[in-house]
């Protein structure tokens, strides 16, 4: 049985130390913390109201916690690239590994709610790909990650990247024990999504505008995306990029090369 989470190494099969134990409970999917009550019936006849408090995100944490403790002694460089669906995360990933393979060792954890078509992908080039299916959940979770880097060689790794279920609202308050969350906005998609769902756009480092081979047959507003971006979050940094024909992806991979090789 995993010492941290408690989950049947039938399961889980990983054979790192962890430095705490914890209770893994499930929630309905979307209920990330709060309050829950129920009532149950005493031998007495009378009804005991009894009030269950649980922190889903404070589990997260403290197992995001462990996972960027082991990252860090590892020497491993971690991005959770989130967006919404079809924004071209994958084929952007596709490109990246391509590219800078021969420069960097790297793994990636591919999230879904079904298939692992993803994780196929990004198994034909060469890079080692884990699929996680979360079924009707809609984000990634520190747990996850735990056990999705057990296949991987981890004193044989520079970068792990995690591409999260597509969904710009869950995966913005879940820590896995990245370095940095990376957005992909595609310019297929509106250029007031950072004021649609800020708190994405704040908590990520990165925003990779994508698709720009695209600009000419849309009437997107790059110069308002950008401003709309730094109003929720002034320090983002902003790559403009089509994954399909390369442009802009240079000043990305220096970016991703400095930042992994501190």
């Amino acid at each position: 049985m995993c010492t941290t989470c408690g989950c049947t190494t039938a399961d889980h099969n990983h054979d790192h130390d962890h430095g705490h134990t914890h209770r893994h409970d499930h929630s309905d999917g979307h209920s990330h913390g709060g309050k829950h009550s129920h009532e149950h019936g005493a031998e007495s006849g009378t009804r005991t109201k009894v009030t269950i408090e649980e922190d889903i995100l404070g589990k997260n944490n403290r197992l995001a916690g462990f996972n960027r403790a082991l990252f860090r002694e590892k020497g491993i460089f971690v991005l959770n690239l989130v967006s919404s669906p079809g924004s071209g995360k994958t084929t952007l990933l596709e490109r990246t590994l391509r590219d800078l393979s021969h420069k960097l060792r790297f793994a990636v954890i591919e999230g879904d709610q079904q298939t692992d078509n993803d994780a196929r992908r990004i198994a034909a080039t060469g890079v080692p790909a884990r699929q996680i299916n979360t079924g009707s959940g809609c984000h990634l979770d520190a747990h996850m990650i735990m056990h999705g880097t057990d296949s991987f060689d981890l004193d044989h790794l520079d970068l792990l990247m995690i591409e999260n279920v597509g969904n710009l609202v869950c995966p913005a308050a879940f820590d896995l024990g990245e370095n940095h969350k990376v957005v992909v906005l595609s310019v297929t998609e509106g250029e007031d999504k950072p004021l649609k769902y800020p708190q994405m756009f704040h908590n990520s480092t990165v925003m990779l505008l994508n698709k720009t081979d695209l600009l000419p047959h849309t009437d997107f507003d790059v110069e308002k995306c950008r401003e709309y971006a730094r109003r929720v979050s002034p320090g983002i940094i902003i790559f403009e990029v089509s994954a399909r024909n390369g442009d802009g992806m240079e000043a990305w991979y220096q970016w991703l090369c400095t930042e992994a090789q501190h």
